[in-house]
C-alpha cells in the first residue's frame, strides 16, 4: 500500500486492524488462532491485578472472543514452551526465540545497576546470587518463595522483596537466570542452559540489529505510528529508534505518512491495510497494546487514560479497575468490571460515556453478556455510578444497584514494573 497521507479515521482503523480488529470472531477458537494472535501482537504484558481478569488474557480475548484460558497457559506457564517472559514493554510474555533481541538490554541493565544508585543493593545480595546461582544448578528451576535461605524474609508491603528474590530479580534483568513458567501466577526461575537451547543468549544479535528487528514488530503490529509510538512498544530508546526507523525507511521497509491532527511525522507499516469500515466491540485490559501508551491513546482516540488502582479511593474519578470500551474505530467510554466468583456476578461497578461520543448500550451490554460468560459467571450487576450505568442497565434488562464503600476497594501490591527505556 503506498500512501503518503492518512485521515484520522482511517489512521485508527490501520492502528485496530494491524492489532487483529475487525475480524468476525470465531464459534471454537483454536491453538492456531492464539498462536497466530499472539504473533500480530508480540508480547502480552503481565500484571498482578486480578480483581477482573489478570491481564495477559484480555487482550485474546477482545480480538478473539471467548477463548479457553488453558490454551494460553499450555503455551506460555511451561518451562519450555514456545513464549517466555522478559522486560519487553513491561514485564511481558514474548515469543521465546525474540528473548535473543533483549541480550543488549540484559547488558544495558546489569551496567545499570552497577551504577552508583544501584550499586549497594548489587553489593547486598552478591553472596546471595552466588548461593541461589549454586542451587538453581543443583536444584534446578524454582520459585522465590521454595528457596530456604535466610535473607528470604519481606522487609515490608509493596516493594519490601526479599534479598533472595532481589537476588533472582537481578539475575533475570542481566540473564543468569530466565523464566521456567509460572505457577500460582508465580515466576520460576532456571539458569538459562536449564531452559533454552545451547549458546542460545550468546549468539544474540548485537544491539543495532536487534533494535531494528524489534523496530519492525512494534511498526507491524501499530500499523502506523510516530517514532514515540514505535519506541514506547518494546521501551526502546528514543535516538536506537530513530536509527532503525531511517534505514527501515531507506530500504524500503517503512513509509513515511502524514496523519490529520498529528503533529509529528508518522511512518506506516507496508503490510498495513486501510478497511473502508471496521467492527469492533471489545472491553479493553489497561495494559493492551491500544491503549497502553497514554500520549497515543489520546492522539488518536481523543482518550485522556489514566489507571487508577494506586490511587486513593477518595482520589478516584472512574473506579478502580476501569476498561475502555472500544466500539468500531471509537473509544467510547470506560466500565470499572469486577469478577465476583463467590456470587457467580460480574459486577460493573462504574459506567461511563465519553464526552462528544456515543456509546451503542445494547451493544456494550452485549459485550458484557459475553465477558460474564467467558469468565463462568451466570449474571452481571450495574451499580448506579457513572453517566452510562442507567442505559446499559437498561440494555441489561437489570435494576442499578447502589454502588457500595466495597467497590472502591484498597489496592493490592503492585506488578514488577520498570523503566527499560532506562537501557
Amino acid at each position: 500500500m503506498v500512501r503518503s497521507s492518512l485521515s484520522a479515521a482511517e489512521a485508527r482503523r490501520v492502528a485496530l486492524a494491524a492489532q487483529g480488529f475487525g475480524r468476525p470472531p470465531a464459534t471454537d477458537v483454536t491453538t492456531r488462532a492464539v498462536n497466530a494472535a499472539f504473533a500480530r501482537l508480540g508480547l502480552l504484558q503481565i500484571d498482578s491485578v486480578n480483581v477482573f481478569e489478570r491481564s495477559h488474557y484480555l487482550p485474546l480475548f477482545a480480538r478473539l472472543g471467548a477463548y479457553d484460558r488453558s490454551t494460553l497457559d499450555r503455551l506460555t506457564l511451561g518451562r519450555s514452551g514456545p513464549y517466555t517472559e522478559y522486560w519487553a514493554h513491561e514485564a511481558a510474555l514474548i515469543p521465546r526465540d525474540d528473548l535473543r533481541l533483549f541480550r543488549w538490554r540484559m547488558d544495558a541493565l546489569r551496567q545499570r545497576d552497577a551504577g552508583p544508585t544501584r550499586i549497594d543493593g548489587v553489593t547486598r545480595t552478591a553472596e546471595v546470587r552466588r548461593e541461589l546461582h549454586a542451587l538453581l544448578r543443583a536444584e534446578g528451576p524454582m520459585r522465590a518463595s521454595a528457596v530456604e535461605h535466610e535473607s528470604n524474609v519481606r522487609r515490608g508491603p509493596w516493594w519490601g522483596w526479599s534479598d533472595v528474590k532481589t537476588g533472582l530479580e537481578q539475575m533475570f534483568r542481566w540473564g543468569e537466570t530466565v523464566s521456567a513458567g509460572r505457577s500460582g501466577f508465580e515466576r520460576a526461575y532456571a539458569l538459562p542452559e536449564q531452559v533454552l537451547p545451547a549458546g542460545f543468549l550468546e549468539t544474540a544479535p548485537p544491539r543495532a540489529h536487534a533494535v531494528l528487528d524489534l523496530v519492525r514488530h512494534a511498526t507491524r503490529a501499530l500499523g502506523v505510528g510516530t517514532r514515540a509510538d514505535i519506541a514506547d512498544y518494546y521501551r526502546l530508546r528514543s535516538d536506537d529508534t530513530a536509527a532503525a526507523i531511517a534505514e527501515l525507511t531507506a530500504a524500503g521497509e517503512l513509509q513515511p505518512v502524514r496523519v490529520e491532527g498529528w503533529g509529528e511525522r508518522a511512518w506506516l507499516h507496508p503490510d498495513a491495510r486501510v478497511p473502508r469500515q471496521l467492527t469492533a466491540d471489545a472491553v479493553l485490559s489497561p495494559f493492551d497494546p491500544v491503549v497502553w501508551f497514554r500520549r497515543r491513546a489520546e492522539r488518536m482516540y481523543g482518550f485522556h487514560y489514566r489507571i487508577e488502582i494506586y490511587t486513593p479511593a477518595p482520589k478516584r474519578v472512574f473506579g478502580y479497575y476501569v476498561l475502555p470500551v472500544l466500539q468500531d474505530d471509537r473509544l467510547v467510554g470506560r466500565v470499572d468490571l469486577k469478577s465476583d466468583r463467590q456470587r457467580g456476578v460480574l459486577r460493573v461497578r462504574t459506567a461511563w460515556q465519553e464526552p462528544g461520543e456515543h456509546l451503542d448500550a445494547e451493544r456494550l451490554a452485549e459485550t458484557l453478556r459475553r465477558t460474564a460468560a467467558w469468565q463462568g459467571l451466570d449474571a452481571i450487576e450495574v451499580t448506579d455510578r457513572g453517566t452510562a450505568a442507567a442505559a446499559v442497565a437498561g440494555a441489561l434488562g437489570l435494576p442499578l444497584v447502589p454502588h457500595e464503600a466495597v467497590d472502591d476497594a484498597d489496592p493490592p501490591e503492585p506488578a514488577e514494573q520498570l523503566d527499560a527505556a532506562e537501557a
